[in-house]
């Protein structure tokens, strides 16, 4: 009989030991869930930090070159749609368009379209602003 109670305990060490690691496997599991949505979230609102500042430097970008062109009198980029090279700026998956009006006794002014891309997430602007001279 000795032998079976022996068995027995070793048998039941073993299965107490097998729940705990199970039970702590699945604290692990809840922890990491907890701690990637966390992650998740700080990683979407750095990306949309990002997106801000370079539809900022866009925007800034384009109405330098609105300011230049009307300073020059260059009237060919006038009254139609210019599709600007924003290379250089590093930014991938965007796109610069602008659009300088005159409109008869009123200050000039640029029609601003900018889309820049990260992640899944887009960011669009379209708007007028008047150029002081």
């Amino acid at each position: 009989m000795k032998g079976f109670e022996l068995k027995m305990k070793n048998t039941r060490q073993k299965g107490a030991a097998l729940v705990l690691a199970i039970t702590a496997m699945a604290i692990i599991g809840l922890e990491m869930h907890v701690l990637s949505s966390g992650a998740n979230t700080m990683l979407f609102q750095s990306d949309r930090a990002y997106l801000e500042a370079s539809k900022r430097n866009l925007i800034t970008s384009g109405l330098a070159w609105a300011k230049q062109n009307i300073e020059n009198n260059k009237t060919e980029n006038f009254e139609k749609s210019v599709e600007l090279d924003v290379g250089s700026l590093n930014i991938k998956d965007s796109s610069l368009i602008v659009t300088i009006s005159t409109p008869t006794g009123e200050e000039p002014q640029a029609q601003i379209n900018v889309s820049c891309s990260r992640s899944r997430q887009t960011l669009k602007s379209h708007e007028k602003y008047k150029i002081k001279m």
